[in-house]
């Protein structure tokens, strides 16, 4: 094909383009505003013009020890000042940074230590011991950097050489980063939870962290200098990239090391908070807080939360506790959240079961997401848009990982016919809207049927003695597979199976509806989300003891 009068003489040069980055935005909110609170932790405040500084010393600190494009610096950290610092200085010397998993255990720790090949570790003393003992398992030996925190006074053990703070202390602070060679570049390595054998390495690139930032502020209604509570941990994908949202707005950061009701409203109230993100185990830990931990939130909070579909009842009470619930949804090979249940106003006039069912779906696909669609997982056809005929969900763009570290059967998969295939079932509806009816590996089939576990639960939500539930597939002789229902009840409440059992029957066809009721505090994992392969081991040993 002969050349386009477009493309003669009008090259790529310094002047017009730039690989993008989203280092910019701290570089940007320091110049723009130096003195505006950036940072809150505890009695700390640090200014933006304070934060950037830091990070530029990081990056000078970690180049003067050889520290450089390609080499992966892993942190074990809370979600701290030194966190946020990591974000930006780990890139800026060119590094890669990979956020641990706080609450994995040792073997899993090794395993990511040896396999991302860490040149260095920084590591906060509450979890010396998991480090000690993933050190001592690793035939990788990073230099070893302790995070003293202020604000932690419980036990633990100095592993390292030197201490976070004077690392900082003597890098540069004039120290001249540049921006990545291309924005393809690694910036991150997210592991995977592991669940089903060793964790992948998801690896996300400069250009996919920049559009994602920009995508929160815009799907987040992030208006200019929000106050941001971090009850999401940074570990996990990155935060949903918000460590580097809120340069764009200059924006607060509030963080906290653990989540706990009464910091929680503390926070919301002292700091007035704008907004915060989390699993739906957040909202449960802020709902059923003891009254004497609450204390009125006198605005409205913008809530973000992702995994399960909030149930109905949650979502009256969260918006009659002041909190304004959107639903994302996404994985960690999309840089977190890349779907968003977009809001329209005449819905707010629906009836309670309506509103409910549109607040349900996960939604559209983030204004940088290029692709969304539910897929025939054989055929790689959409499925009809009639909110009933199942097919996979699948993504294509631009905030999709470079692909799995050191796996390339693993990541040929995931792409597999040009679309990252996510594992979820899904639904379709006219107005292009996507909902979630089940993980691949979750949907039942009992005597040819498929039920759905989320519409299940969902049912089981309703219950005004449930607080928390989930359901997996129990083996039957006869139907193959029956739902099996896991059930916390609140504290206040009880309830027996056959009540539970018979609520079922008067929302759901009587085929969906559990044969057996287990009472048991649910597995979760380090996000907050439900461990169903557990409870799929715990309901083959309940069917094969009974």
């Amino acid at each position: 094909m002969a050349p386009s009068i477009y493309d003669t003489d009008l090259d790529k040069n310094p002047a017009n383009y730039q690989p993008l980055t989203p280092l910019s935005f701290l570089e940007r909110a320091a110049g723009v505003h130096p003195d505006r609170i950036a940072v809150i932790h505890g009695p700390l405040r640090r200014s933006y013009r304070d934060l950037y500084a830091r990070a530029r010393r990081l990056a000078s600190a970690l180049t003067q020890r050889g520290i450089g494009r390609g080499d992966t610096v892993s942190v074990m950290l809370p979600n701290t000042p030194a966190m946020l610092e990591c974000h930006y200085g780990v890139p800026m010397a060119g590094a890669v940074l990979n956020t641990l998993n706080t609450r994995l255990d040792a073997k899993i720790i090794a395993f990511s230590l040896e396999h991302s090949e860490a040149k260095v570790l920084i590591t906060d003393r509450e979890f010396s011991g998991t480090v000690k003992a993933a050190l001592a398992l690793s035939a990788n030996k990073p230099l070893v950097i302790d995070y003293d925190d202020p604000e932690f006074a419980g036990p633990g053990e100095r592993l390292g050489t030197m201490e976070y703070g004077d690392l900082v202390s003597e890098g540069n602070l004039d120290f001249a980063w540049s921006p990545p060679q291309d924005e393809w570049d690694a910036i991150t390595l997210n592991y995977t939870s592991g669940t089903t054998g060793d964790p992948k390495g998801v690896v996300y690139h400069h250009r996919g962290a920049y559009l994602l930032a920009m995508g929160n502020i815009i799907t987040g209604g992030m208006g200019q200098h929000p106050v941001y509570l971090w009850t999401l941990p940074m570990f996990h994908c990155n935060g949903w990239c918000f460590p580097w949202s809120l340069s764009i707005v200059a924006g607060t950061h509030v963080c906290l090391r653990a989540v706990r009701a009464k910091p929680v409203y503390d926070a919301l109230a002292d700091h007035k908070v704008t907004h915060l993100c989390g699993a739906p185990i957040v909202m449960s830990t802020l709902l059923n807080a003891p009254e004497a931990e609450k204390r009125p939130v006198p605005h409205t909070v913008k809530f973000m939360t992702a995994a399960a579909p909030p149930p109905e009842a949650v979502l009256a009470a969260m918006k009659s506790a002041g909190f304004d619930v959107t639903h994302v949804y996404g994985l960690t090979e999309v840089y977190g959240p890349a779907v968003v249940n977009e809001w329209h106003q005449d819905w707010d006039d629906l009836d309670s079961g309506q509103y409910a069912a549109k607040k349900a779906r996960q939604g559209v696909r983030y204004p940088v997401l290029e692709s969304l669609d539910v897929l025939d997982p054989e055929t790689l056809q959409p499925v009809p848009a009639d909110g009933q005929t199942l097919g996979e969900v699948m993504f294509r763009g631009n905030v999709v990982m470079k692909g799995y570290l050191k796996n390339p059967s693993g990541t040929a998969t995931a792409f597999e016919g040009g679309w990252f295939h996510s594992g979820d079932l899904g639904v379709k509806y006219p107005d292009g809207y996507v909902q979630l009816k089940d993980r691949s590996k979750d949907i039942i089939i009992s005597g040819g049927e498929n039920i759905s576990s989320i519409e299940v639960e969902d049912a089981l939500y309703k219950h005004p003695a449930i607080q928390a539930a989930a359901v997996v597939a129990m083996p039957d002789d006869k139907w193959g597979e029956t739902p099996c229902a896991f059930v916390e009840v609140k504290p206040d409440q009880s309830v027996s199976a056959e009540d539970i059992i018979a609520w079922c029957r008067q929302n759901l066809a009587s085929y969906k509806c559990p044969r057996t009721v287990i009472f048991t505090e649910l597995p979760k994992t380090s996000t907050g989300k439900i461990q169903k392969f557990q409870l799929r081991e715990m309901a083959r040993a309940y069917k094969a003891a009974s």
